[in-house]
């Protein structure tokens, strides 16, 4: 065999790209995960102080140990119904790249389960809904025990507008 062959891969090869550990949680009955690497903290609900002139979805801010954070409630901006925060109720503190680096935003979620290990093999691609639906930000849907969990990239979840009116 020729050096070129030798390191040539398999045409299909498993794209391990979205292997790792994710962090599940729920939003109207629905698993969804985030790669653990983007989350820095969970933390209750605080006190949300509401922000003008922001879009429906930013519930406000919050301050979290001296540093002002925006706070998007994920069931107003995957339009899902909206509801009474609960004693699960949780924000998420991810960090999203946005174009100045990145942005630490809390995202508002129903309950979070648990940090699962999800294999490449167990990751099919988002459903095709047609071309007037952007389903960019979902970087796929996890075969687990427990059902299907849709996996977000969350840097996609916030257009690059909406971080700008953040």
């Amino acid at each position: 065999m020729s050096e070129a062959t030798q390191k040539a891969e398999p045409v299909n090869t498993p794209n391990t790209e979205n292997d790792g550990k994710y962090l599940t949680f729920q939003l109207a009955g629905e698993g969804y995960g985030i790669g653990i690497l983007k989350v820095r903290e969970i933390i209750g609900m605080l006190p949300v102080t509401p922000v003008p002139q922001t879009p429906h979805f930013l519930k406000g801010v919050i301050n979290l140990r001296g540093q002002v954070i925006p706070v998007v409630d994920l069931r107003l901006k995957f339009n899902l119904p909206e509801e009474e925060y609960t004693e699960r109720t949780s924000i998420i503190v991810v960090e999203v790249k946005g174009l100045a680096g990145n942005i630490p935003i809390g995202i508002v979620v129903d309950t979070v389960s648990e940090v699962i290990n999800i294999q490449a093999h167990e990751i099919e691609p988002a459903p095709a809904f047609g071309s007037t639906i952007d389903m960019n930000f979902i970087l796929g849907m996890a075969k687990t025990a427990d059902g299907v969990k849709i996996l977000l990239n969350i840097d996609l979840v916030l257009s690059a507008e909406e971080l700008g009116a953040m």
